[in-house]
């Protein structure tokens, strides 16, 4: 949903016929919160079972103590304990983090290259790097605090505090522990962000470019 998303929202800067014509940014916000939206149902199951899984601390000789023995065991003792209900645990907060965070995700991209490719050229190698990079840590930096609400509902009942809802844990966790609290791993995930994202975005546009002139050539054949 994602590529969709930045397919459509960036499908005018392919147009040889009209190069300077560029989605408005409006237009990009709205289209990118609307593919976080779509992949929340699809993404919250799994995410949670991942953060249980990451979460367990036992060692190798204690593994066959250990509450979750894999993915489709996790699944199969959440849904025993809490129902279909519990295998969404924590999606209003990754909904709050997903929806807006995957709009303003294209926003630095598209304006980093407007800013520094010419009028009517395509963004070099080196400009997509660094947009998408950029784009990578200003989402995150918006991102982590919703992300640790989102981590701390999923643990809720399972090892760790329990927290009566999505407001509960925002208010419990900046009453004991301050505003910094939601700022954990702020730091590892923009190390890890920025050569992600720009290779990331570097891929999509060399793919979208070689399959653009391949049709093209085929269409002139």
């Amino acid at each position: 949903m994602k590529g969709n998303a930045l397919n459509y929202l960036t499908q005018s800067q392919h147009k040889e016929r009209n190069p300077d014509k560029k989605a408005s940014l409006w237009s990009i916000y709205i289209a990118g919160c609307f593919s976080g939206l779509m992949q929340v149902l699809i993404t919250a199951p799994i995410d949670l079972v991942k953060v249980r899984l990451q979460s367990q601390h036992t060692s190798h000789l204690e593994r066959d103590g250990a509450k979750y023995r894999g993915p489709m065991h996790c699944v199969a003792v959440i849904f025993k304990e809490d129902g279909v209900r519990g295998l969404f645990r924590g999606m209003w907060a990754l909904t709050l983090r997903d929806v807006p965070c995957f709009g303003l995700y294209f926003l630095p991209y598209e304006l980093t290259c407007r800013m520094l490719t010419e009028k009517g050229k395509q963004p070099s190698m080196h400009v997509i790097l660094v947009a998408g990079g950029i784009a990578g840590v200003v989402t995150w930096a918006c991102a982590t605090p919703m992300d640790v609400v989102k981590a701390r509902l999923q643990m809720s009942g399972a090892g760790g505090r329990l927290y009566k809802g999505t407001l509960h844990c925002i208010t419990a966790s900046l009453q004991e522990e301050g505003i910094w609290v939601f700022f954990k791993g702020l730091l590892l995930n923009s190390l890890r962000a920025f050569p992600v994202n720009a290779v990331t975005f570097l891929s999509y546009e060399m793919l979208i470019r070689a399959m653009t002139a391949s049709s093209t050539g085929c269409a002139q054949d």
